[in-house]
């Protein structure tokens, strides 16, 4: 039997994407799109067979963190996945150039470059491109930098060489974040954020996004990333650097959870690096002796630098134990409400 009430008040407003909850585009599946780069993958959704999801994603830390390189490994990523997509790739940082692009696999013929110098600047352009993508449109936005940008008011101040305090910026974020958030996830569109982190004047500093409240808030995930020196062990010279993702905030993974990536001078981004020390606590790789390992199950030994390789990794990443190993480590659980009688009369006591 029809429920006419629903009919009714389905049929009431004018909506368009009103509809019931087990139909709506809001609660459908999310779009994901997995990376090159497996580490990384886990960062987005705890998962190794996951990736990046739709909505809305802040890369933050300070100069020289890899984020703007993270962010190009997911544009690769969904290009890859979507041979008809195109990107917006909101400037203020200048430090893309188009053969940077095409040495890390990207076409950039598939980028619109839009130059901005304000965030009302950034703000007006994104609304009106975004009134023209159409759920299934597949466009993938990226803004280098938000901590970058100043306010209007801070620009035409410095133009008319007043130095008084900007009370505009944050606010100005905020709206450009309040406007822009729901198009994300009504048309099922990824948007990374690359932000600067700024140190809390506590006696213990710590990191902290900078952009004000709102742009945790309206994140479905946002990342601090920090480096720190790879040296060779015998000459001491830096041959690289150790990247440490911190999960701030996610819907996907627990927070706080940190996972790192390597970057090496001769050979760019290790791509299996951060699983290991995942695999050695699962049982999956083994130390017989010091400076020696070995897969599970396996006799052959071998050092750790030449762990680095397909060969060794596709028969750990592919085991179905260590795929739950790894989402039962990192990977929210689905919360429940548990009614029991004990809580319902405390509730009928209020």
């Amino acid at each position: 039997m029809p429920n006419s009430l629903l009919d009714k008040l389905l049929d009431a407003a004018p909506n368009k994407n009103s509809g019931l909850l087990t139909n709506s585009v809001s609660f459908s599946a999310k779009d994901v799109i997995p990376t090159d780069l497996p580490i990384l993958n886990i960062a987005f959704s705890g998962k190794l067979d996951g990736g990046l999801v739709t909505g809305l994603t802040v890369f933050a830390g300070e100069s020289k963190c890899y984020k703007t390189l993270l962010s190009l490994y997911c544009m690769k990523a969904y290009f890859n996945k979507y041979p008809d997509a195109v990107a917006l790739f909101y400037d203020s940082e200048f430090g893309i150039t188009t053969d940077y692009l095409q040495n890390n696999g990207i076409d950039p013929s598939r980028i619109i470059h839009i130059p901005i110098t304000t965030i009302e600047e950034l703000k007006f352009d994104i609304v009106q491109r975004m009134q023209t993508i159409n759920r299934g449109d597949k466009v993938f936005i990226m803004i280098d930098s938000l901590g970058g940008l100043p306010s209007r008011k801070e620009a035409e101040d410095a133009e008319n060489q007043k130095s008084v305090a900007d009370m505009t910026r944050a606010k100005e974020i905020r709206s450009l974040l309040r406007i822009i958030t729901p198009h994300m996830t009504l048309k099922d569109i990824p948007c990374i954020i690359i932000n600067h982190t700024y140190k809390t004047m506590e006696l213990y500093a710590k990191d902290v996004i900078s952009g004000g409240s709102s742009v945790m808030y309206t994140a479905n995930q946002a990342f601090i990333i920090t480096r720190s020196q790879e040296k060779d062990n015998s000459s001491g010279e830096i041959e690289g650097w150790n990247f440490t993702i911190r999960i701030e905030k996610s819907r996907f993974v627990k927070e706080k959870s940190k996972l790192t990536f390597q970057v090496r001078y001769n050979q760019g981004v290790v791509p299996w690096s951060g699983l290991f020390d995942i695999a050695m606590n699962s049982g999956h790789i083994e130390s017989p002796s010091r400076g020696w390992y070995q897969k599970k199950g396996e006799e052959k030994k071998i050092r750790m630098s030449d762990t680095n390789s397909d060969d060794f990794w596709n028969s750990i990443i592919n085991d179905e134990e260590f795929k739950q190993y790894v989402s039962n480590s990192f990977a929210l659980s689905v919360p429940k409400i548990n009614v029991t009688e004990e809580t319902l009369d405390l509730q009928d006591d209020d």
